[in-house]
């Protein structure tokens, strides 16, 4: 007697397998290391403001800059950076956050980068900019969607 769920273990399996293969190019990470990284004050426009988040507190602007090395040979998109930043007393300025912001594209070689951040104002510096990393994907990431989608 043949079982009446062979059939449906088929299909699902069949979709597993293809969904598996169609997506398996976002899964890839591409390693991009970081180097000479540094910060500095932003410009008069960019570093008025404050951070909102329930409450108002004045906040200092800052760019962090550096090099984005990329070694593999293949341009790497939307290269997430990570990393801790921390005042001059060794407190966390980010404490629930090490994820900084992205890299849209790096070319392989060095490629200078950077990124603004938001400090509270009432942190004292100089900062210091430890355990930063970054790694993207060989494809934008957010467009190879909508080009799949736009096949069928």
């Amino acid at each position: 007697m043949r079982s009446r769920f062979l059939p449906t273990i088929i299909i699902c399996s069949l979709i597993t397998i293809v969904t598996w293969l169609w997506s398996s190019p976002a899964w890839a990470s591409i390693p991009v290391q970081l180097e000479d990284l540094d910060y500095k004050n932003c410009s008069g426009t960019l570093s008025k403001g404050v951070i909102t988040s329930g409450s108002s507190m004045s906040a200092n602007c800052f760019i962090i800059t550096g090099k984005a090395k990329n070694v593999s040979g293949k341009t790497v998109y939307d290269a997430d950076v990570y990393g801790r930043i921390y005042d001059a007393n060794n407190n966390n300025v980010m404490q629930n956050r090490t994820r900084l912001g992205a890299i849209d594209e790096v070319p392989p070689g060095t490629t200078d980068f950077e990124l603004r951040i938001s400090v509270p104002a009432n942190l004292p510096t100089p900062l210091k900019l430890k355990q930063f990393k970054s790694s993207g994907f060989s494809h934008k990431v957010r467009w190879q969607i909508i080009e799949e989608f736009e096949g069928f």
